[in-house]
This record gives C-alpha cells, structure tokens and sequence, in this order.
C-alpha cells in the first residue's frame, strides 16, 4: 500500500475526510473518493476545462493540483452549483438555449463561466468568448454556448425575475 494520509476538504459547503495518497489530484479525489462525477478528466494536462472547478471562488483546472494541497480551501464542482429547487440561472441557460450536446465539457464551462458572469455581469460578446476560450467542446460551434452565457448574464442581472421566467434564449420565436 503506497502512503496513504488524511486529507479533509471542504466541497460544497460539506467538510469530507478521506484517505488518499499525497500525488492524488484534486480531479481524481472529487470523482474516486467523493464520487462527485460532474468533474469531467478530458486531456489531463489542463488544457481542455472538462476538469474545471472552483477553488475560493476562482475556475481551476482540478487535474493540475494535488487534493493535498487545496485542505484548506473552499471546493466548488457543479454539483454544488445549483440549489435543492432548482437548476442554476446558467445551467437553465445551457438548457434552453441547447447549449450542450454530449455534455462532456459542460461542467467545466458552468464553473468557468460562473466565475466570469460573477465579475463581468454585462460581457460583450468578444469578452464571453475570450472567457470560453480555455475550455474545450468537440461536439458544438459554440454559438449556442456563447448565446448561453449571454443570456445567463440577463437571468443573473434580473435574479428575482428569471426564477420566474419561462423561457430565455428562445422566447418570442
């Protein structure tokens, strides 16, 4: 048996305490020990976001650190991303606006685009590009994604209303 130590991570606003060896990475401990399977391992290089989530608040690639080496810090997957109720103004935006296909990747892009609707709550349409462009999708052209984001910055600009807004990126047609 390889040294196993102690590890205790908070994930989504719930203290976890697991065995697990010093070289596991983050993305591995949330899927193998915590079975939170919404981290998504594509390149293992931190290249293509499937494995994105946040660490205080801030996008991380999961598969570029050691869970060692994140005990201290506040873990959020997109498990943690919605309330009990009801899908996230983001990922009710995904969902209208057809904005995934396999859904392998999107994961990933909710948490990058958390982050970035948080500090850039009324983003042009090169800035939401510019904030998709570390996260990869094999499977779309990206127009819908970026008319997701754009539409989830409206449901997020107008809270109240959105839990009461039956349809976003195609309403009216």
């Amino acid at each position: 048996m390889d040294d196993q130590r102690k590890l205790s991570l908070q994930v989504n606003g719930k203290r976890y305490e697991r065995m697990a060896e010093p070289r596991m990475l983050l993305a591995d401990f949330l899927r193998h020990k915590l079975g939170l399977k919404g981290t998504h391992i594509g390149c293992a290089h931190g290249v293509c976001g499937a494995c994105t989530v946040q660490i205080d608040g801030r996008a991380a690639r999961s598969c570029l650190h050691f869970a060692i080496d994140v005990q201290d810090c506040e873990i959020t997957t997109v498990e943690g991303l919605a309330g009990d109720d009801a899908l996230h103004p983001i990922q009710q935006a995904f969902h209208e606006c057809h904005a995934l296909q396999c859904g392998f990747c999107t994961p990933g892009f909710l948490m990058t685009i958390e982050e970035f609707l948080r500090d850039n709550p009324e983003p042009s349409e090169a800035q939401i590009r510019t904030a998709l462009a570390n996260n990869i999708c094999r499977c779309t052209g990206y127009a819908n994604i970026v008319q997701a984001v754009a539409d989830a910055a409206r449901r997020l600009r107008e809270q109240p209303a959105a839990a009461a807004d039956a349809g976003g990126c195609h309403a009216g047609q």
